[in-house]
């Protein structure tokens, strides 16, 4: 776009330059030439009328130089000058015989070496300034040689033209620059339009939409590269359901003897007074063992079924009155304050997603960060603003990220009891209600989770 006006610019700036020199020049020569020639047929007229018709010359051979012209008797110079014919001119001003006559004009606004010029027998022209005026001087000689006559005229009308034209020219010029913008804007539209196409989908390709495509293909330029985008994602999201699939069906294989494994390890757990001493430390290590493994399948469960394509169901749900639930049942305790604002705010919303995106941040906090300190809910953002605090060392800004991938945990993140799947699940269901997470220090000390979503 601004090499097409940066070009429209110069091109019309060069347009004009080359219009204005042209046409300036030619209206001050013809301006120049019409006052030269009216000052010269006033000068003719006023030599008629001062010396009467030219006598002839005898031919060369008979004489040897002409007989000066003179004044016809009883002529009043004032009464000849006054007679001339009306023109344009604002003043005229005739140096007879080493004297001035004038009608109007003062011979001293007459520059000297025009004067000298025109006394000399030459013709002259001269752009002057009169008061605050500009004229054009034109001295024409008369008579004998040392006399000579002038006029002066206005040049008002002419700049006033140069003017006007000056001004339409850089008009001219800038419309042609904002002409070339648009020119450009839509050229640049038409020609990035294929890879703005690509770049939308490539970024739904990356927030999880795998069936994203891009319908480019039968482009000549891009088509090639559409092809290849679309084998790549097809090939991904081919990729994503079989792990899927697998994740799932190990899950699904896994919870039979898990189950058989838990209601074992209860039962011994409920012996656990009979079991020898040495027994009853390596039976509770397996035990959190055995409830890590539960946590697992589960997560896993969950994982599995939001990459297998599960579209959920939406329903229309009070946000205050979730978050208070799930949020007071996994801590075991009041920790959820709800601003007078958020009361009312509902969504449309899956209740069972939404809980899990709660209980995961309070458990998180809970098993962690030293415990919950609280939750917030609070209109403001995209529509809610949901905030889980923790008592924990808070998170280096580092990791913020990192603790959102599957596995992924912080550098002061213990072993604990978790998998590393809570919050991947948490971003997942946050992002299928079209909201975000993120975290931030809180106030005092600890982490705060973030969590925003278009309530109404």
């Amino acid at each position: 776009m601004l090499a097409y006006g940066l070009l429209a610019l110069g091109l019309s700036t060069v347009l004009a330059l080359v219009t204005w020199s042209v046409v300036s020049d030619y209206l001050v020569k013809q301006r120049t030439t019409a006052a030269v020639t009216v000052t010269a047929d006033n000068a003719a007229a006023l030599r008629y009328g001062l010396f009467g018709p030219p006598k002839p010359c005898p031919p060369i051979r008979e004489r040897v130089e002409c007989e000066a012209p003179t004044l016809q008797k009883g002529i009043s110079v004032m009464e000849v000058l006054n007679g001339l014919p009306s023109t344009d001119a604002a003043a005229s001003m005739l140096y007879l015989q080493g004297r001035w006559y004038s009608l109007t004009g003062k011979p001293s606004d007459l520059p000297a070496d025009l004067i000298r010029d025109a006394t000399a027998g030459t013709t002259v022209e001269r752009r002057i300034q009169v008061g605050d005026q500009p004229v054009l001087a034109v001295g024409v000689p008369v008579g004998l040689q040392g006399d000579a006559f002038f006029e002066w005229h206005p040049l008002a009308g002419l700049d006033a033209t140069l003017q006007r034209i000056r001004l339409t020219l850089i008009a001219a010029a800038i419309a042609t620059a904002l002409a070339g913008l648009a020119v450009g804007r839509l050229a640049s539209t038409l020609a990035l339009r294929p890879l703005a196409e690509l770049t939308r989908v490539a970024d739904q390709v990356a927030r999880g939409k795998l069936d994203a495509r891009l319908e480019a293909e039968d482009d000549k330029d891009l088509g090639g590269l559409a092809r290849s985008f679309n084998q790549t994602a097809a090939d991904l999201e081919r990729r994503v359901a079989a792990d899927a699939r697998f994740a799932g069906d190990v899950s699904h294989e896994l919870r039979t003897p898990l189950m058989t494994m838990l209601n074992s390890m209860q039962l011994i757990q409920n012996h656990r007074a009979e079991l020898p001493a040495a027994v009853r430390e390596p039976v509770e290590l397996l035990g959190d063992d055995l409830d890590r493994f539960r946590r697992l399948v589960i997560d896993l469960l969950e994982i599995s079924r939001d990459d297998g394509g599960d579209r959920g169901s939406r329903e229309i749900v009070r946000i205050a009155d979730l978050v208070r639930a799930a949020a007071n049942a996994t801590a075991g305790r009041d920790v959820t304050v709800v601003e007078p604002e958020a009361e009312g705010l509902t969504l449309q919303a899956d209740k069972r997603r939404l809980e899990r995106v709660i209980a995961n941040l309070v458990e998180n906090a809970e098993d962690h960060a030293g415990g919950c300190k609280g939750v917030g809910v609070a209109a403001g953002g995209l529509g809610v603003v949901i905030t889980v605090d923790d008592a924990g060392p808070g998170i280096a800004p580092e990791d913020r990220t990192r603790i959102f991938e599957r596995f992924g945990r912080g550098e002061n993140s213990g072993r604990g009891r978790g998998v590393g799947l809570g919050l991947a699940i948490v971003s997942r269901h946050v992002q299928w209600h079209h909201g975000t997470v993120q975290v931030t220090d809180r106030p005092g000390g600890g982490a705060r989770f973030v969590v925003e979503l278009p309530a109404k």
